[in-house]
């Protein structure tokens, strides 16, 4: 347990010497404009794809935005639907069904990567690359550009154009997704990850049966899965899969991918409104919960049940069905409270068999709107609308209108606000509901009672908050998961991007307020105990009745 946390602190330390030099790296293209070395490119490559063509408002960033995803899902389901006659088919695989490929369209276009399929025996190369790749540039470019936008608007003073989505995705895309996706991936093939367009190798194994190794180029969407907090694996077992995750270091460095671009955003958002305390605050929030987090997911899965003592097991040994053997609790530990802490959704175990409560911590992570770094860009996004929550509650307190940055948090902000806050509880609690009336889909379970409770919780706790794990005993490729995980998907995704951008257009056209004394001071150890207060107030307590009919009930009944 020791090694576990000593594990987590290294990691902790490594992602802050990174946190200053990214995040002034992605400085100028939040300001609107490419890093100064590539100043001559940007021209010619916004001519090309239109982000030239002007500033726009909050509406019509917004409208650019959901039309070019919708473009998206329809491109993806096509190639998917197509594939049997498209190249690079070495496996000779059938199209992919319609509803199957309808939620892994929406499931991509949306950032969440949910997967109700085995990658290596359902898409060949072109779709892996051409469609799963490619949206995993575009999803993840998207809620940067939303995080972006939000910055801007505390900012700027009476403007009504808040940047172009096309230019946005653009710089993010090819300025900053790419170039460190090729860097990372070049480094994953070094530890062990395949790249290549083999046909799939069939091998005689130590025990005298055979075995199939799929093939493919796994490290160039390894490097964008992680780098995006896409998620999506090329094979089944995700980061479980030797070829996808070989050794100890490759584990310890896709953890830091996850998490790299969130926390550097906080840096970009201080020195964007000069004033870098403001983002330490939000990063030392998250960072907070998160250390939390991990030391009650280790303390939790070191625990053996009584049931299993009781029955004669080892208690030297931990529940060890569905775990990665190749590492230890603190490599497992660490990777299962990264990839749900940001909107990621990769796993290197089965979080289905993770004892109940540090399985509670996986599912609570997401459930609080992934604000603890979060994905890339929505994290940031997410986490300042419980920043203003936050200030106009204690703006109540005090008689005051409240402020922030200079900006008034009004009636118009709360609204949006509350809107972005509470849009996916209703879809998670609600789907969840009707999930648990409907007989028939007690078929897709594997386990019943609690357990089987939690199966249904946690996939829709994953879908509406864009993360793309599942507790993997719930069979979620029926058509009635397919289209109910994609609607909470495409919702719980598009509604929250669309109350912030017009968060954000309603701040840019303020005036800066003055600020009085009765102004709440938002930087600091006493503004990151409020906040950090207000997420647990608002954020969990909304999941604590739910929770308790799966995880603390399974818990309690057998620990």
């Amino acid at each position: 347990m020791s090694s576990a946390l000593i594990l987590t602190a290294v990691f902790i330390a490594v992602l802050f010497i990174t946190v200053k030099p990214l995040g002034l790296y992605m400085l100028p293209m939040c300001e609107g404009r490419s890093p100064s070395v590539l100043s001559k490119l940007d021209p010619w490559l916004l001519k090309f794809t239109g982000g030239n063509s002007g500033k726009q408002t909050w509406k019509e960033y917004a409208f650019c935005l959901i039309l070019f995803n919708l473009l998206g899902i329809v491109v993806l389901y096509a190639l998917q639907r197509l594939q049997h006659v498209l190249p690079l088919n070495v496996e000779h695989l059938g199209p992919v069904e319609s509803l199957s490929a309808f939620n892994t369209a929406v499931s991509f276009i949306t950032n969440t990567n949910w997967q109700g399929y085995a990658g290596e025996s359902t898409m060949g190369y072109l779709v892996q690359m051409a469609g799963i790749g490619v949206q995993n540039f575009l999803s993840a470019a998207t809620g940067i550009a939303v995080a972006f936008v939000l910055m801007r608007s505390f900012v700027l003073k009476e403007q009504a154009y808040i940047g172009n989505f096309f230019a946005d995705i653009t710089r993010i895309s090819i300025y900053l997704l790419l170039p460190l996706s090729i860097i990372y991936a070049l480094f994953l093939v070094s530890q062990g990850v395949i790249q290549n367009f083999d046909e799939y190798i069939n091998v005689n194994t130590i025990a005298g049966g055979s075995q199939t190794l799929p093939m493919g180029p796994v490290a160039s969407q390894e490097a964008i899965k992680l780098l995006g907090t896409n998620g999506g694996g090329f094979f089944n077992a995700n980061s479980a899969h030797p070829f996808e995750n070989p050794t100890a270091l490759s584990n310890f460095s896709q953890c830091l991918a996850i998490f790299l671009i969130p926390a550097a955003l906080c840096y970009t958002f201080g020195a964007l409104i000069k004033d870098k305390a403001q983002g330490l605050t939000l990063l030392s929030t998250m960072t907070l919960i998160f250390g939390i987090c991990v030391a009650f997911f280790i303390a939790f899965e070191s625990e053996q049940s009584k049931i299993l003592l009781s029955l004669g097991s080892d208690s030297s040994f931990m529940n060890l069905e569905g775990k990665e053997l190749r590492f230890d609790l603190g490599h497992t530990s660490l990777f299962s409270t990264v990839t749900t802490a940001a909107s990621c959704g990769a796993v290197n175990n089965m979080h289905d068999s993770l004892n109940p409560i540090s399985g509670m911590i996986t599912m609570l992570l997401m459930q609080l709107g992934e604000i603890v770094f979060g994905g890339v860009g929505s994290g940031f996004y997410g986490i300042i609308i419980m920043v203003l929550t936050t200030v106009f509650i204690c703006g109540l307190m005090v008689g005051h209108t409240p402020l922030y940055l200079g900006k008034k948090i009004g009636s118009l902000q709360m609204k949006l606000v509350c809107l972005a806050m509470l849009t996916t509880p209703c879809l998670v609690l609600l789907a969840t509901a009707i999930t648990c009336l409907l007989d028939f889909n007690l078929s897709s379970l594997n386990n019943t009672g609690t357990h089987g409770f939690s199966e249904y919780l946690y996939a829709f706790s994953s879908a509406a908050n864009n993360n793309g794990s599942a507790f993997a005993g719930l069979n979620a490729n029926t058509p009635y998961f397919n289209i109910m995980t994609a609607l909470c998907m495409f919702f719980g995704r598009f509604i929250p991007i669309i109350c912030v951008l017009a968060l954000a257009g309603s701040f840019a056209t303020q005036s800066f307020a003055a600020k009085s004394a009765a102004s709440i001071n938002t930087k600091g150890i006493f503004f990151t105990i409020l906040l950090f207060s207000v997420i647990l107030l608002v954020g969990a307590l909304t999941y604590m009745p739910a929770l308790s009919l799966g995880p603390i009930a399974e818990h309690l009944a057998s620990f």
